[in-house]
């Protein structure tokens, strides 16, 4: 059985609830999770010789991973977008545009992994990592946007999709994508779990979706005393194996 773990995190550009930007925080946080697969929203990288604004190089050179990185526009001179991270061998990678009307661009990094060393389409992930905008009709643009990206040759491979999708009270992204997916909710004794902000989390903005090809095995929000002021989010992390 093949099985594999997943985090979603948004870093708020490695700038911590102390607002000093720290990417060594990052890594040690994510090394806490031990995934194979990292999914990062917003990411300062990739072309800057400086460590804190190269955030997705360094991070990925610490952990000893690949990346792919799905810049949406240009910050302070750099790139800025979303990022994959991954131990699992890269097939290909593809940055969907999403952005709404004059809205700040958004993206949907689609990065296609192969789960052992047949690149069979049974062995193939596809992973969508998005970061929605803020505004209500932006969403629900980009809702229907991500449907038809999704759509795209759906059955040739398994599908994960997540990221921050910026949703306080659920809304038409999170309707849509339960319908079309199974959804990974971290469930504590007092219902839902939450992801932001950090220190006293408010709201379930996070998420996980995932085709019924795969198995989820756990999911939870990872709370650690670093994980409290390394960013405003707190890392999601899912298991999963392979039906």
């Amino acid at each position: 059985m093949i099985s594999f773990r997943i985090t979603t995190y948004n870093i708020h550009k490695c700038r911590g609830l102390d607002r000093r930007v720290r990417p060594q925080r990052i890594i040690d946080v994510l090394k806490e999770t031990k995934s194979d697969v990292i999914a990062l929203q917003e990411v300062v990288g990739m072309d800057d010789p400086e460590r804190e604004r190269n955030q997705v190089r360094s991070i990925a050179e610490a952990l000893g991973f690949d990346f792919r990185m799905g810049e949406n526009r240009r910050l302070h001179g750099g790139a800025y977008g979303n990022a994959l991270l991954t131990r699992l061998p890269i097939i290909s990678e593809h940055n969907h545009d999403i952005t709404w009307r004059k809205s700040e661009p958004r993206g949907c990094l689609e990065v296609t992994l192969t789960l052992d060393s047949q690149n069979t389409a049974a062995h193939l992930l596809r992973i969508f990592n998005v970061h929605l905008g803020t505004g209500f009709f932006e969403r629900r643009y980009q809702a229907r946007k991500l449907l038809d990206v999704l759509a795209n040759h759906a059955e040739q491979s398994r599908r994960l999709v997540l990221g921050d999708f910026n949703e306080w009270p659920r809304g038409l992204a999170s309707h849509l994508l339960q319908h079309h997916f199974n959804t990974a909710e971290p469930q504590t004794r007092l219902g839902r779990a939450w992801s932001y902000p950090g220190i006293l989390p408010l709201a379930h903005v996070d998420h996980i979706y995932y085709d019924s090809s795969l198995k989820l095995i756990k999911v939870a929000i990872h709370r650690s005393r670093l994980a409290l002021i390394a960013s405003d989010h707190l890392p999601l992390v899912g298991d999963f194996s392979v039906l």
